[in-house]
């Protein structure tokens, strides 16, 4: 994976496997575990929030959610995501081994 995402927006609810899952292989895995994930979900499930982060999810947000105020918070922490986040400087010998 040469271009990861700098933030990755999940749902819990998907069509054909389950966003918890999902989240799970994220952040299991070494090349992906530092990337920030929110959950952007209709589940008002306690057990969901739980869950979510227990699993390293870096936010959890219940829909719905008004539009204007959600692209204006989003706008925000993408400074704060792409700017001012210091991300974990990528470990050379870790990397070599995922490519072999």
């Amino acid at each position: 994976m040469d271009q990861q995402p700098r933030v990755v927006l999940l749902d819990l609810k998907l069509p054909k496997v389950d966003g918890l899952e999902v989240l799970k292989q994220i952040k299991e895995d070494a090349r992906t575990k530092t990337i920030p994930v929110v959950i952007l979900t209709s589940s008002k499930e306690e057990r969901d929030l739980v869950s979510s982060y227990r699993l390293g999810v870096n936010s959890y947000i219940q829909k719905p959610v008004d539009f204007d105020q959600f692209r204006d918070t989003v706008k925000q922490l993408g400074l704060y995501w792409l700017v001012v986040n210091q991300a974990p400087v990528p470990d050379p010998l870790l990397q070599e081994s995922l490519h072999r």
